[in-house]
């Protein structure tokens, strides 16, 4: 039997202990569970962002690996955590409404898996609980038995553009290590709006652009580029340089003030 792929992803952060020691907690369960890291960097309640980097990043993996997300763990009171199976993939979350945002729709199947004594446990504990029911699957108990079906769950929707017949309203979900921006549009979603049409992608500054590129050498060094990225999102960065530090541009926090947006949206006009 091949040994357990588990992928990791937190808001913890990589200076504290704790990204260590839960992988501690989980070869102590079992020594030949094979320990993968998405990212520990996610900053803390930015749902979108866990939405978008994990979703993204778990569909990539060979059927039936366990994906861990520990991240706004105590988001909410609960007495449960959450597993789900989804697409041959199994997902272990809090119940605070990520796994529905992540997954884009409701999991095939999902179970409760109940704290001991109704306590709510600390973050080792969780990582605990998370492997001892990889465990029992694992060791070949059906997943309707490792917790309580058909329970009540927080289900959040992922957050979408608005789209109308001539532009897209966009969100910026996303700002990488070089500053790059992706927004909330797919390249199905954006040939699907276009209809052959031109179109200008507009943002803070009056900066706009007005065509797609295959790679950020389309244009010469600090130049405005558009593209779809390996995830099939739509991206805007400047070639050598930081858009989002230069356009003053944010990523989308849930909540946010109304005069946050223009800092947070990206508009794509077509016509």
């Amino acid at each position: 039997m091949p040994a357990p792929l588990i992928t990791l992803s937190s808001d913890i952060g990589q200076p504290d202990y704790l990204v260590g020691a839960i992988k501690a907690k989980l070869l102590q369960i079992n020594p030949d569970f094979q320990l993968v890291d998405i990212t520990h960097q996610i900053p803390p309640f930015h749902f979108t962002q866990a939405a978008y980097v994990c979703g993204t990043a778990t569909r990539q993996f060979p059927a039936f690996t366990y994906h861990l997300l520990l991240i706004s763990l105590y988001e909410q009171q609960t007495d449960q955590l959450l597993l789900a199976y989804h697409q041959e993939q199994y997902y272990l979350s809090a119940d605070n409404g990520l796994l529905t945002m992540m997954l884009g729709e409701k999991p095939e199947i999902i179970m409760g898996i109940p704290f001991p004594e109704k306590q709510t446990p600390n973050t080792l504990e969780i990582a605990a609980i998370m492997g001892n029911t990889i465990q029992r699957l694992v060791e070949g108990q059906s997943i309707l038995s490792v917790g309580i079906p058909d329970v009540s769950y927080m289900d959040k929707r992922p957050l979408r553009p608005i789209i109308q017949s001539d532009y897209i309203e966009a969100q910026i979900i996303f700002i990488d290590s070089f500053e790059n921006i992706v927004v909330n549009v797919t390249q199905a979603l954006f040939e699907g709006q276009r209809k052959g049409r031109p179109f200008r992608i507009q943002f803070r500054r009056d900066e706009t652009i007005d065509r797609i590129s295959t790679s950020y050498a389309d244009v010469g060094p600090t130049g405005k580029v558009a593209l779809f990225n390996s995830a099939g999102y739509l991206e805007i960065a400047l070639n050598k340089a930081n858009a989002a530090g230069l356009f003053g541009l944010k990523g989308f926090v849930e909540n946010s003030q109304q005069s946050q947006l223009a800092y947070q949206t990206v508009r794509i006009v077509f016509g």
